[in-house]
């Protein structure tokens, strides 16, 4: 009898049972789930599946390194809202993208990642690479398999995009053994699914709406602290509704850039250790503080007995978890954050929060806003991300690593979009910046996509300017190059009485040798009356760029709020 074949999307899709190899189970399970594009690195375990890749033909991006392939898979699902795909080989293939799930985990971001593994013969044996990948991974995994059967494959594929997908985002892994994949077995994805003990809440209870609502019409200084829940949930638009519906200021935590505009009148711009004076005082003096879809990490809180005191604290979030975690919490919400925001909207309560407090946070923003210091002869970080802001008219996506840069980044490059805004919050993960812009692009390939990386951070996943070269993908780099572990440096300035400790960097390569080794558009700039005709002229380059533009070896990050300070403790408020 032949299999039964329905077309989509240009794809051939069986139905129904029918009999195939474990890897050919795998490609018909990816392309099901409306896979369109994998980021991997083949060898020995997985090769089963790179055949099959090789005779289905679909789309696969080859990485240089496994870190830059599931950084990769990262940018793409925090810019498309797809799990992203990565498929590695055993041992060293698969703890090489231990960094990156860890970084999907923290950060909610949902991957499907899928290991080759040794044959379930000499499992345990210590073969050749093989490494316990579930035991490695299974503390930074919303969930992980390992396949024994290979009639199981189908079931737990579609568990795997069930499960990163839905609640919380996260990434799971499927640790697939080599004769498994070459094994045969029956193909039925049809199934529906069982998972009785997964059940995550999605519509919030309705009396703990009713007590949010209530508690809003009586505050007198409300304050909103948005996360990127927000932004998963797909929210933005619920989210813009009923803050003008009730005239809520907005501070943003670093991942939920974007979720609200930021140059709205009611935004406060992002709050925590390096946010803005006006945010963090809110935060301070609010009566009630609304948190949707954030954590109240410690660089949003700052000392823990200084954070909030006279609010009390309403906390939206799908997890559970979360809530009560870190912050005692008067109002708890489980749900999804663009369900929360619906029913809100449709209490329509009455803000009664006085104009006197508008007037306090016009008064913060008017006497304590950012700033900087030009001195017309070095390029300032601050006005170079200005710039960048200023030439994409703010609708770049804009991709970081972490330190300076992307602390810089986020204070000064202004999101009024969703979706625009990839970075490594949780896990403050080096390596991600550059990578991670090749996943976005790949997500959205009409838009323009800008790195904006430290010189170190670069470094350590440069060898991705391979896939620019190979595809003449249009990602434009921009090195803020301080010859430092810059945010190193600082806290050794600030803390360690100038002890300057392996964080400078007296010989760097040449960047742009570098650039032109993989055939991409490099440009060195340093002097600031040259860098807005440059920037302007790497941006509209037809391909991609590499602008590696020398600034202020010795600036700071300002605002701070030091370790063990509160959020009415800022440093360096004014210049």
């Amino acid at each position: 009898m032949s299999p039964k074949i329905k077309e989509v999307d240009g794809r051939e899709l069986y139905t129904g049972n029918q009999e195939m190899t474990g890897s050919s189970m795998l490609i018909q399970a990816l392309a099901r789930e409306n896979v369109d594009v994998i980021f991997g690195y083949p060898g020995g375990a997985i090769l089963p599946t790179y055949d099959e890749i090789y005779r289905t033909g679909i789309r696969h991006i080859l990485a240089r390194h496994e870190q830059g392939a599931i950084h990769a898979a990262e940018g793409y699902a925090r810019i498309s809202g797809k799990p992203g795909v990565c498929v590695v080989t055993s041992g060293p293939g698969a703890t090489n993208v231990i960094t990156g799930i860890a970084d999907a985990m923290i950060d909610s971001l949902p991957l499907v990642v899928i290991t080759g593994q040794v044959a379930t013969t000499v499992i345990g044996t210590d073969a050749f690479q093989e490494a316990d990948i579930i035991g490695v991974t299974m503390p930074i995994t919303k969930h992980n398999y390992q396949v024994r059967e290979v009639d199981e494959l189908p079931r737990i594929i579609k568990e795997a995009f069930h499960i990163a997908t839905t609640g919380r985002p996260g990434p799971v892994l499927i640790d697939l053994p080599k004769d498994v994949s070459t094994a045969s077995g029956f193909f039925n994805y049809d199934q529906p699914l069982d998972l009785p003990g997964y059940q995550p809440t999605i519509v919030p209870n309705k009396l703990q709406i009713k007590k949010l609502a209530d508690a809003v019409t009586n505050a007198k200084k409300p304050v909103v602290l948005a996360g990127a829940g927000v932004l998963h949930a797909g929210g933005s638009a619920e989210f813009l509704e009923y803050i003008e519906q009730q005239q809520i200021p907005v501070a943003n935590t670093l991942l939920g850039l974007g979720s609200f505009p930021g140059t709205h009148p009611l935004s406060l711009g992002m709050a925590g250790m390096h946010g803005t004076y006006t945010a963090n005082m809110a935060l301070h003096e609010a009566d009630l503080l609304i948190s949707i879809g954030a954590r109240f990490d410690d660089r949003v809180t700052g000392a823990l007995q200084h954070f909030a005191p006279n609010a009390k604290v309403a906390h939206i979030d799908i997890d559970p978890a979360e809530i009560g975690k870190n912050i005692e919490t008067a109002i708890p919400v489980v749900g999804d954050a663009k369900e929360a925001l619906s029913m809100l909207i449709a209490e329509n309560g009455t803000p009664s929060h006085c104009d006197k407090w508008k007037q306090q946070i016009a008064d913060w923003k008017s006497e304590f806003p950012l700033w900087y210091k030009e001195d017309g002869e070095s390029l300032k970080p601050q006005r170079l991300i200005e710039m960048i802001y200023e030439e994409t008219n703010g609708d770049a996506i804009v991709t970081t690593d972490v330190g300076q840069h992307q602390m810089w980044a986020a204070q000064f490059y202004k999101f009024d979009q969703p979706n625009r805004w990839v970075t490594s919050g949780g896990l403050g993960t080096m390596g991600f910046g550059f990578p991670s812009a090749i996943g976005a692009q790949f997500a959205e390939p009409e838009k323009q996509v800008v790195a904006v990386l430290g010189d170190a951070g670069f470094q350590m996943t440069a060898q991705e300017m391979s896939i620019l070269q190979e595809l003449n993908l249009p990602v434009k780099i921009i090195l803020v190059n301080n010859a430092a572990l810059g945010m190193v440096r600082q806290w050794q300035e600030l803390f360690y009485d100038e002890r300057y400790s392996n964080s400078l960097f007296p010989i760097q390569p040449d960047f742009i040798k570098m650039a032109e080794a993989y055939n991409i558009k490099g440009w060195k700039v340093d002097d600031p009356k040259e860098m807005q005709t440059a920037l302007k002229e790497a941006l509209e380059y037809d391909g991609p760029v590499l602008m590696d533009c020398r600034v202020t070896k010795d600036e700071n990050v300002y605002p701070m709020i030091a370790p063990g300070k509160g959020h009415h403790e800022m440093e360096g408020i004014k210049p």
